[in-house]
C-alpha cells in the first residue's frame, strides 16, 4: 500500500524508463497543504534530462498518469499535484488495517539483524532519579521501535556499579554508616552517605585521595571493599527492578561496568600490540590527533583503568557475542566526546564495525533551570514522581468515572504513560524542564489524551455493537469527511521509519497525537452511531483508529486502557 511507489512506477513508465523507481519515489513529496493534492512530484530535475521547461513537462505527464488510484491529476507550474481516489484508498487502508491489526505499519528492512541498545545504566547505591528516566524511556522506545522496522534488539542495562564512586562511598561507610540504619533504608542512608562525603571533602581533601585509595583496593579484589560493594549492588538491584516493573521495561542483559573487569587487560594488550598506547604524564594514552580529538586515557599513572577502557572492551564483547548490525549507545549529550574517542580508538586498532557504533545524545532533565545532581543532593526520585502522577490518575477516574473496574489498574497505565509520554513527545536533543504540573496535564498533546481518544473509541464500537470481521463494507460516499483521518492513518509506517531511521520516538509521539486531533475532530463532524448505509463503514474507520492508536502507544511503552 505504497502509493509513492505506484505513482513512481507509472513515471518510470511513462519516461520510458530512464529513471529508476527508487529515485523517482525519492523525488515525490507529500504537500503541505492539502488543497494541493495528496502527493506532488516536482519535474525540475528532468528540466536537464528532456530539455525542456520544467512547466512544460509537467503538462506533458499530466495527461499519461492513469490509474484508478489517482481520481485528478492538476499541474501547478512544474508541480503535478495528485489526488488520491479518497472512496478506494479509504477503503484499502481501513481493510489492511483491520487484516493486519497490530502489525500495521510494520517493515522488515531490518532483516532480523541484532542491534545492541545500551541504556538507563543507573548508578548502583544511588536512587533511580529522573536524570536517568530519559535513557531509560527513549531507550526502550527505539528498542520497540528498530523491532517494529524488522531488527532484533537486545537491551543492555550498562549499570554504573563500578568505579572511584564507589571507594568514596565505602570511605564514607567506614566513617559515618550505621550498619541497621542501611539494612533498613539502604538506597536513601547511601545516597545520605554519599552526600555527606563530597560536603566534608570540600574542607578535607585528603577524604577524595581515601575514597580513591578503597577503589583501588576494590579493584585488587580486597575482601572487605568486595563485600561492601555486594551488598550495595544487591540493594540497589531491589529497587531498580520494582521501578522496572512499574513502567514496564525489561532487559536482556544487566552486564554493568563491572562485568568487564576480567575483559580490559588484554584490551590494554591488543592495543600495546598494535603499537597505539603511548606513555603522557606517567599515564597511558592512544593518541587522536589525526582524528582532531584529544587522547583517550586508557590507564592512569596509578595503574587503574577507566571508562573508555571498560567500553572499549564493552564494545568487542558485544561484537563477539553478539554481531551486531549497529550498536547503540542511549547516553545524554555530555558524553559525545567519550563516544567519539571511543570509535576513534577501535577504527585505529582495525575495527571497521566501529562505524555502526551509533551514540544517540539527549538533552538533560532540568530543575529550576539546573541540571540534577546526586553529588549535591539536588534529586528528584523517579519512583515518587510515577507513584504521584498514578494517585493523581486514580483521583481523576474517581471524579469523572466512579464505577469504571480495575480502577488502580488503569490509573497505574495513565500515569506511568503520562511521564514516559511526557519525555517522549519533545526531540530527545532538548533538555526538559521537570514539572510535574505539566507533566500530569489531562488535556493537550500529552499520553492521556492519546489514551482517552483510544478509550473513547473503544465506547463507540462498544455501543455500535461493533464485531471485526475480515471484510470491510463498501464505502458509499466519497468520504470527505473521513479523508483527513484516512490520510493521516497512511503516515503511519513513514513516521515510525522516520524514528527508527533517526533514533527520535518522537516522531511516532507527534504522529498519534495528530490522528487523535483528527479523530476528535471527525467524530465531532460526523454521528458514527447514527443508523445510516454508511454505519458500518464508519465504525470499521473508527476500530482502525484503535488499532493504530494502540501500536502507536505501544511503540512508545505505554499501555492503551479500553476505559478511562
Amino acid at each position: 500500500m505504497n502509493f509513492k511507489k505506484e505513482l513512481a512506477e507509472i513515471l518510470h513508465t511513462v519516461l520510458e524508463g530512464e529513471i529508476a523507481v527508487g529515485d523517482l519515489e525519492m523525488l515525490i513529496e507529500k504537500p503541505k497543504n492539502a488543497a494541493h493534492g495528496d502527493l506532488a512530484f516536482p519535474c525540475f530535475s528532468l528540466a536537464k534530462l528532456k530539455r525542456k521547461a520544467p512547466n512544460l513537462i509537467a503538462q506533458e505527464l499530466s495527461g499519461k498518469i492513469e490509474s484508478p488510484t489517482f481520481e485528478k491529476v492538476e499541474v501547478v507550474g512544474a508541480y503535478l499535484n495528485i489526488f488520491l481516489n479518497k472512496k478506494q484508498v479509504a477503503q484499502q487502508v481501513v481493510s489492511e488495517v483491520i487484516k493486519q491489526k497490530g502489525n500495521f505499519g510494520s517493515m522488515n528492512f531490518g532483516e532480523g539483524g541484532n542491534v545492541t541498545i545500551d541504556m538507563s545504566s543507573p548508578n548502583i547505591a544511588k536512587p533511580f532519579s529522573m536524570g536517568h528516566l530519559r535513557s531509560t524511556v527513549i531507550g526502550n522506545a527505539i528498542a520497540l521501535i528498530v523491532e517494529k522496522c524488522g531488527y532484533k534488539p537486545i537491551k543492555i542495562n550498562h549499570l554504573g556499579d563500578w568505579g572511584t564512586q564507589f571507594g568514596k562511598l565505602i570511605s564514607a561507610y567506614k566513617h559515618w554508616g550505621d550498619e541497621e540504619q542501611v539494612k533498613q533504608n539502604p538506597i536513601k542512608e547511601l545516597l545520605a552517605l554519599y552526600v555527606k562525603f563530597h560536603a566534608e571533602a570540600e574542607t578535607n581533601p585528603a577524604l577524595e585521595d581515601e575514597g580513591r585509595a578503597w577503589f583501588k583496593k576494590l579493584e585488587d579484589g580486597d575482601q572487605e571493599a568486595q563485600n561492601l560493594w555486594q551488598w550495595f549492588r544487591d540493594e540497589s538491584l531491589k529497587e531498580f527492578a520494582r521501578i522496572y516493573e512499574l513502567m514496564n521495561v525489561e532487559f536482556d542483559s544487566f552486564a554493568g561496568e563491572a562485568f568487564y573487569n576480567d575483559k580490559m587487560e588484554p584490551v590494554v594488550k591488543m592495543l600495546e600490540k598494535k603499537g597505539l598506547l603511548v606513555e603522557s604524564d606517567q599515564a597511558m594514552v592512544v593518541e587522536l590527533t589525526d582524528e582532531e580529538l584529544p587522547p583517550c586515557l586508557i590507564k592512569k599513572s596509578d595503574g587503574a583503568t577507566l571508562y573508555a577502557t571498560r567500553d572499549l572492551a564493552a564494545a568487542m564483547y558485544r561484537k563477539e557475542n553478539y554481531d551486531f548490525v549497529q550498536s547503540l549507545y542511549v547516553v545524554g549529550h555530555e558524553q559525545s566526546l567519550h563516544f567519539k574517542q571511543l570509535i576513534a580508538v577501535l577504527k585505529k586498532a582495525g575495527y571497521d564495525w566501529a562505524d555502526k557504533m551509533v551514540h544517540i545524545p539527549f538533552g538533560m532533565m532540568l530543575k529550576d533551570g539546573k541540571k540534577m545532581s546526586t553529588r549535591k543532593g539536588k534529586v528528584v526520585l523517579l519512583e515518587e514522581v510515577l507513584n504521584e502522577s498514578i494517585a493523581m490518575a486514580r483521583h481523576n477516574i474517581e471524579e469523572k468515572n466512579p464505577s469504571l473496574e480495575n480502577k488502580d489498574e488503569v490509573a497505574k497505565q495513565v500515569g506511568v504513560g503520562a511521564v514516559i509520554f511526557h519525555d517522549l513527545k519533545n526531540n530527545r536533543m532538548n533538555d526538559i524542564e521537570f514539572s510535574l504540573e505539566e507533566m500530569l496535564r489531562f488535556e493537550g498533546e500529552t499520553g492521556p489524551y492519546v489514551q482517552y481518544t483510544f478509550a473513547r473509541a473503544c465506547s463507540i464500537l462498544r455501543k455500535g455493537n461493533w464485531q471485526a470481521s475480515a471484510e470491510v463494507p463498501a464505502f458509499q460516499s466519497t468520504w470527505e469527511k473521513e479523508w483527513k483521518v484516512v490520510s493521516m492513518m497512511l503516515e503511519f509506517s513513514n513516521a515510525i521509519k522516520r524514528a527508527c531511521v533517526n533514533f527520535d520516538p518522537s516522531q511516532v509521539a507527534k504522529y498519534i497525537v495528530d490522528l487523535a486531533q483528527a479523530f476528535n475532530k471527525y467524530y465531532a463532524e460526523v454521528k458514527v452511531l447514527e443508523e445510516s448505509e454508511e454505519r458500518t463503514a464508519r465504525l470499521a474507520l473508527v476500530y482502525a483508529v484503535t488499532e493504530i492508536l494502540k501500536e502507536g502507544l505501544r511503540l512508545l511503552g505505554i499501555k492503551a486502557p479500553e476505559e478511562m
